[in-house]
């Protein structure tokens, strides 16, 4: 598996994870849970030389600076994109509003939403702007 350079640029990159998880979807088809597509993701991209953190701690805070909580996000990728890593059988508004949350409380632009778990396998981008 060839590397993949870091020029920074945030659209190669998700290209890259696009095919990758379109990879693992066309091995592992759907019917895993969510850490088996999670891990899976993490490990092929660690190969290929990507820097991926698993279940990392966002903490969240209120206007005052008052700490509301942590948010845990499933894998980070070279600290530029959050994927949220889902397995149902279709992707909910609410899967959406759970991104654009943490994309808020990182102040991380790009973020890839992916269901491993229907027939096919949905990727969607968003940008926080």
């Amino acid at each position: 598996m060839e590397t993949v350079p870091h020029d920074g640029n945030i659209f190669t990159l998700s290209d890259v994870i696009r095919e990758t998880s379109y990879e693992i979807h066309k091995y592992l088809r759907s019917g895993f849970t969510e850490k088996i597509y999670e891990n899976a993701l993490a490990h092929r991209l660690r190969k290929r030389g990507i820097r991926v953190e698993q279940q990392q701690c966002v903490r969240v805070f209120d206007e005052d600076g008052t700490l509301l909580g942590l948010l845990r996000t499933d894998i980070l990728i070279e600290r530029i994109l959050i994927c949220e890593i889902k397995s149902c059988g279709a992707l909910l508004d609410a899967h959406t509003a759970q991104l654009l949350g943490y994309l808020r409380a990182t102040k991380i632009q790009h973020g890839l939403l992916i269901n491993f778990g229907g027939p096919k396998l949905d990727i969607r981008k968003y940008i926080l702007t």
